[in-house]
């Protein structure tokens, strides 16, 4: 049986055809695709030979110089974002359950609000159309996700 013979990554000429390219000013990628060896292995042997691209003084000034990221909203401007994706009931309104549904009949296309209390003959889930994505119509979504929830205790 032949045994295959593996050839070293890095001949010396493709270790000079490295060189040759970096100092063009090829990028990795465009090195790794002539010489005909990944990436990685380009970015590897670059650092081995200590083949950088800047000096350590450039790259500490291009760290301190570099922009801020991108500053997140508010709290406050996240829930105008959200009221303006889900507009809101006044908050008095009342919730009509039109569509009561039992348990069996419980979809994600149906609210799944509990009404009565369990196991009493009464017992029903909403049933209405929910938010999209959200188990809850309209009603129920107020009533389950209630925000500034401190100051409404603080009124009632």
């Amino acid at each position: 049986m032949i045994e295959p013979t593996l050839e070293p990554t890095w001949t010396p000429e493709r270790v000079d055809q490295l060189k040759g390219y970096f100092a063009a000013g090829l990028s990795c990628r465009d090195i790794a695709v002539s010489i005909g060896v990944s990436r990685n292995a380009v970015i590897g042997k670059l650092s081995r030979l200590n083949l950088t691209r800047s000096t350590p003084e450039e790259r500490r000034a291009r760290r301190k110089r570099s922009t801020p990221p991108a500053q997140r909203p508010t709290p406050k401007q996240q829930l105008r974002m959200l009221q303006a994706v889900y507009p809101q009931e006044p908050e008095d309104a009342p919730i009509a359950s039109v569509n009561n549904c039992s348990l069996f009949e419980l979809s994600e296309q149906r609210c799944r609000w509990p009404i009565s209390t369990p196991g009493a003959d009464d017992f029903c889930f909403c049933g209405n159309t929910p938010l999209g994505g959200m188990p809850y119509c309209s009603g129920h979504y107020r009533l389950a996700y209630q925000s500034n929830s401190r100051q409404r205790a603080m009124r009632g």
